[in-house]
């Protein structure tokens, strides 16, 4: 698997803000979101765009504290038509925001990692999956880059134990339950569940469960609830992966 550098998910984070205003260009905004529930294109859009503005700001500020993001002035367009083009005016600004400072400088970020680097991670992996509920919303085969999609498997693992507004969280422990993730393309996980905490580590062995797919970007899916686990080959205790999927959600 690639190791990222701060500057290449800057990057890459820009990228999937243009890919994502692109899919949206166009479209009627109404259109309802089925992996957000409750949620249609106009709200994915104003919450995503309105995610990268508010983080820009932090960064730039190297915020000590959490901005109330109702406090951060979005510059929405009065016209929800004008959406997708709000949207790909934010990767700039954040941008800038990123590539300005060290990404080792210490800041506000809900993590295990209280640096500005979080935030280049965190606004890639915020925006793919994002551009996923809208191809999703409208018909539109995903397609994810396999090192995009691999770090952001990786990431929902690394900061789930710290989405502490969702106290199932701290049931995610056991007896030394080992839950595999493994794409055929060669990235895999094993998650094992200690007595008072879960943790993983890259590996291609099997578990207590293996679940098995054909690429990182379907284990993606399947993290981030966009996709069951049973679309594909599951191996071993099903009962556990599908408690892991009801308790680990960020």
């Amino acid at each position: 698997m690639r190791e990222w550098t701060h500057a290449e998910h800057v990057s890459a984070a820009a990228t999937e803000i243009a890919r994502m205003a692109d899919v949206l260009r166009g479209r009627e905004m109404s259109v309802p979101v089925l992996t957000c529930p409750g949620w249609d294109l106009a709200r994915l859009v104003t919450h995503t765009g309105g995610v990268h503005r508010w983080a820009a700001t932090m960064v730039a500020d190297l915020a000590e504290r959490r901005y109330d993001r109702r406090g951060t002035d979005m510059g929405l367009p009065a016209d929800a038509s004008g959406y997708p083009a709000w949207l790909g005016a934010g990767a700039s600004p954040l941008s800038e925001a990123l590539l300005s400072q060290d990404p080792q400088a210490p800041m506000w970020a809900w993590g295990g990692e209280r640096r500005v680097r979080f935030w280049s991670r965190r606004m890639l992996h915020e925006t793919l999956v994002h551009r996923m509920d809208a191809e999703l919303a409208l018909g539109v085969p995903v397609s994810v880059d396999e090192d995009v999609a691999a770090d952001g498997v990786e990431e929902f693992l690394d900061i789930l134990p710290y989405a502490l507004w969702n106290p199932d969280v701290a049931e995610l422990r056991g007896g030394g339950e080992t839950i595999s993730l493994q794409a055929d393309t060669g990235a895999g996980w094993v998650i094992t569940l200690d007595p008072d905490r879960f943790h993983h580590r890259r590996s291609l062995q099997p578990g207590s469960v293996t679940v098995r797919t054909a690429t990182s970007a379907d284990l993606l899916q399947i993290v981030w609830g966009r996709r069951s686990v049973d679309d594909y080959a599951v191996e071993g205790d099903a009962g556990l992966v599908g408690w892991w999927r009801e308790l680990a959600r960020i």
